[in-house]
Parts: structure tokens; sequence; C-alpha cells
């Protein structure tokens, strides 16, 4: 099984990072662990929401990149 986040701005449309990748983790936790790590440098590079995939179909998501306030 293939876990991927897809990128999204506000209005839900899909964006890709600075960095221009995609990673593919083994499995839910390390795609989850691994945008805790993250986050802040995708919200820097203009992603404001993430969804997980896995193998392309849909988790959950979107979930917000932004602090609440």
């Amino acid at each position: 099984m293939a876990w991927s986040w897809r990128y999204e701005k506000r209005d839900g449309s899909e964006v890709l990072p600075v960095a221009g990748s995609v990673p593919q983790f083994p499995t839910q936790a390390d795609a989850e662990s691994w945008v805790g790590e993250v986050w802040r440098e995708l919200l820097d590079q203009g992603v404001d929401a993430v969804t997980l995939l896995e193998n392309g179909a849909k988790v959950y998501g979107p979930m917000s990149l932004h602090p609440a306030e």
C-alpha cells in the first residue's frame, strides 16, 4: 500500500510545494508522522491544507495546516 498527501490551497485546488515532490509512505503512521514534522515548511511553501490518500483514494481531509485561532 502507498500512502501520500495531496497538497491544497484554501479553495481546495491542488498545489505542489516549491520542492515539487510528493513522498510516498509504507504506512499511515509514517505519513502522519512526516506531515507532523514538515507542516510548517509546507505552509511556508503555499500549502494551506493536506488530504491523506491511500493508493490515490481519500482517507481523510482536507486538514488545515494553519494554527487554530
